[in-house]
């Protein structure tokens, strides 16, 4: 992998990694960018109210540790934002940048290798399974551990635009496509 720091996002044309679609490339079935941030947003704010809610009723012995935990567990999940990126480029072979727009609290990895369904699907899930599903899980296992709970439950929750792209790539790819990214456009093909 050869990381690369993008700079400031403002649009696609931003992007410095494009590339040419192969022929019979197939854009994924997504919705505009404004309508996927919306559905990721709405999506976040559901699992994490949720995820709150199962550690809320989990530790009936103490809920005061619920309200004095709730902020550290935010402030660390927002702490993660970047090691989130990093295990996303990690997946990555090759040329992989990351962007910033601080205004808009967006921060992104993106590449333009071709990769195989069941890499992609990793590279979107790793850094949630890493920061989210794993200290969940500690909580789950022993409910002392209250603060792994709710990083875990906000990590998991800010995942959800990559639970989206990996919805799309087990609906739509078919068996031993690869997808590739093509400004914020998501293709597959046949190779």
């Amino acid at each position: 992998m050869k990381f690369h720091y993008g700079g400031h996002y403002k649009s696609e044309e931003d992007l410095k990694s494009k590339r040419e679609n192969p022929e019979g490339a197939v854009s994924f079935k997504e919705p505009a960018q404004n309508v996927f941030a919306l559905v990721a947003n709405v999506g976040c704010l559901i699992l994490g109210i949720c995820l709150l809610v199962i550690i809320y009723f989990m530790i009936d012995y103490d809920r005061q540790l619920f309200f004095k935990n709730i902020g550290s567990g935010a402030l660390l999940s927002m702490l993660t934002l970047i090691p989130h990126e990093f295990l996303h480029a990690a997946c990555f072979k090759e040329d992989v940048y990351m962007y910033m727009n601080p205004a808009k609290f967006l921060i992104f990895v993106h590449g333009t290798e071709s990769m195989s369904k069941g890499r992609f699907i990793f590279m979107s899930l790793l850094p949630n399974i890493v920061f989210g599903l794993i200290p969940f899980v500690l909580f789950l296992i022993d409910r002392d551990m209250i603060l792994a709970g709710m990083l875990g439950a906000f990590c998991l929750s800010m995942g959800f635009g990559d639970y989206i792209n990996v919805f799309n790539a087990i609906t739509q790819m078919p068996k031993g496509a690869k997808t590739y990214l093509n400004g914020f456009h998501s293709y597959w093909y046949i190779d």
